[in-house]
């Protein structure tokens, strides 16, 4: 079951949501002798000496901070282990993961700027 948003959404994600929404983040510098996904994402200058940047540490967002993102979202699920989202009278379609549901919605909601 995938628990988190991956790097390709992230970075979208990144473009428009608040970063503080965010509750985790991906480190993808090498030079750095970091675990790749830490916790929180809004508490990492108090573990670390460095500030996060763009160039390593992207932020990264749960199933539950993605719905907190989504005002009045309700999650369904059909028999078949497949998601969608209901928010704002809109649904997306059916996908496999939770995850990929919520990102979904996010873009649609994003794009008609109702997000």
């Amino acid at each position: 079951m995938k628990s988190y948003a991956d790097i390709k959404q992230c970075r979208k994600l990144a473009e428009f949501l608040p970063i503080k929404s965010a509750d985790m983040c991906f480190n993808i510098s090498q030079r750095h002798n970091m675990p790749p996904l830490m916790t929180p994402y809004s508490k990492f200058n108090e573990f670390f000496d460095i500030s996060p940047t763009p160039d390593f540490l992207i932020p990264c967002w749960s199933l539950a901070a993605l719905l907190n993102v989504l005002p009045s979202s309700t999650l369904d699920s059909s028999d078949d282990h497949h998601y969608r989202v209901h928010c704002m009278e809109r649904f997306t379609e059916w996908y496999d993961n939770q995850i990929d549901a919520c990102y979904e919605m996010i873009l649609k909601l994003h794009e008609q700027n109702l997000l």
